[in-house]
């Protein structure tokens, strides 16, 4: 298996450096420092089933390498699940690969896999850190600020310092890389309550 995340890493950090930003560069060294991880999935089997065969969708290398990396994907539910209610929460996973907390220890960054079920939405919301997705799978309907457009494998977004920004997904779901840089404490993540909603899609 450690083959499997070793190229996996191998991969991310490669779609990060594409960025051309030094804090991208910074987490493309920090997953490259480590030779693989082995972890325990914590994903049910509708979702990771789901994850799969999504990923066997995309024309990314990187999805390929998420494939074959998949059982050793530490899937689970997000650092701040506490400050949504559970069922909004069950609408999508997040794998922390890098961070203050995940498999791969790092004081000073963080990233991972996002995955999020077909016609869903992830409503707005912001926090201090800088953050980067990229879509690997799927497609979603992105906005960021006051801008909104369709992104499908290969697209990126960059959200600054607490730039609102949601996530709506079509029948086909999303599984995206993210990355967070300078402030990753969890405790600046606001809702934007009152202007979007979480859950199924309208």
């Amino acid at each position: 298996m450690h083959d499997h995340t070793r190229r996996l890493l191998a991969e991310i950090a490669a779609v990060f450096r594409a960025e051309n930003r030094t804090c991208a560069d910074e987490t493309a060294d920090a997953l490259a420092a480590f030779a693989g991880l082995e972890a325990a999935p914590e994903l049910a089997e509708d979702d990771s089933d789901a994850i799969r065969a999504l990923l066997a969708t995309s024309p990314l290398e990187v999805a390929h390498a998420a494939l074959a990396a998949h059982d050793a994907l530490p899937w689970g539910r997000n650092p701040v699940a506490a400050r949504i209610s559970p069922k909004d929460n069950s609408l999508y996973r997040v794998a922390d690969l890098l961070g203050p907390d995940g498999p791969l220890v790092c004081p000073t960054l963080r990233a991972g896999l996002y995955y999020q079920r077909p016609e869903t939405r992830y409503g707005l919301h912001s926090h201090a850190a800088v953050e980067t997705y990229v879509i690997i799978a799927g497609r979603a309907l992105w906005t960021a600020g006051d801008a909104q457009r369709e992104m499908t494998p290969g697209h990126s977004v960059h959200h600054s310092t607490y730039l609102p920004h949601a996530c709506e997904t079509g029948p086909e779901g999303v599984v995206a890389l993210w990355r967070w840089s300078g402030d990753i404490g969890i405790d600046s993540y606001r809702i934007h309550h009152g202007h979007d909603a979480f859950g199924v899609a309208a």
